[in-house]
């Protein structure tokens, strides 16, 4: 396990990634729309954060919205996107396959690692959704992969903290990064009972959006979402989680 404190900040914007390094981010997790979950991130998108930092960047390879049964189209796009995105000059991939019976797909896994042609790899939460998540973690090191991002197959990191435990128990050659509701407190909170040092957070805060005209009712996505909103990474709440990461501060 890396002893190596990290805090990694997921971002799908560019001004989302700036807040983040501002904030002392150690590595940024890039995707595209965050309120699906994360997506695919575009390739000038990453060149225009590289353009600006230097900052280690694992880019999310999910190219839709849902579960993580993927058909044989949907991994050949993916491993054009890692390839084009290696080029522009991605660290790492953050990737997960599952079979239909919640098991690791080893042989879609394979592609898309070989594809990241030695870049570093991340088991995203299709993990936290797997049948069986200590085997699970044990394919995953069989694979190659170096981190897993996980929220103890709970709905937060708090609240699966007991099997985060079990799996930091394991002693496996990879690092445990726990993440889902992940702030300062939670840092702290997990640190007092787990040998975990590092933490995915996206630290978001709703903005209002700078429309003075607003049309209301022509929804442009699911019903219920706000058109007059916007996500984004806030700068303090990033400062405030690497400080109690790094001991500077308590919550």
């Amino acid at each position: 396990m890396n002893e190596n404190k990290c805090l990694e900040v997921c971002v799908d914007s560019f001004s989302s990634a700036m807040a983040a390094i501002r904030g002392g981010a150690d590595r940024l997790e890039l995707c595209t729309c965050l309120l699906a979950g994360g997506l695919t991130p575009d390739v000038v998108l990453l060149e225009q954060i590289k353009d600006e930092s230097d900052i280690p960047v694992r880019c999310l390879m999910r190219p839709r919205f849902g579960d993580f049964l993927y058909a044989d189209d949907e991994v050949a796009l993916m491993e054009k996107q890692i390839k084009n995105l290696r080029y522009a000059g991605a660290d790492g991939f953050v990737i997960g396959c599952l079979t239909k019976e919640g098991e690791l797909d080893g042989f879609k896994m394979e592609r898309l690692i070989s594809a990241a042609g030695g870049k570093s790899l991340t088991l995203h939460r299709a993990f936290d959704v797997s049948r069986d998540g200590i085997k699970c973690a044990h394919d995953a090191v069989a694979l190659g992969i170096d981190t897993i991002l996980t929220s103890g197959q709970a709905k937060s990191a708090w609240d699966g903290r007991d099997f985060l435990a079990d799996l930091v128990g394991e002693n496996l050659p990879l690092t445990i990064m726990a993440g889902a509701g992940v702030n300062a407190d939670v840092i702290k909170k997990l640190r007092e009972i787990l040998p975990i040092d590092t933490f995915h957070m996206s630290g978001k805060v709703t903005l209002q959006s700078g429309m003075e005209f607003r049309r209301e009712g022509v929804p442009m996505g699911l019903p219920g979402l706000d058109e007059f909103q916007i996500w984004q990474t806030d700068e303090a709440a990033v400062r405030e989680a690497a400080a109690v990461l790094r001991g500077k501060t308590e919550c």
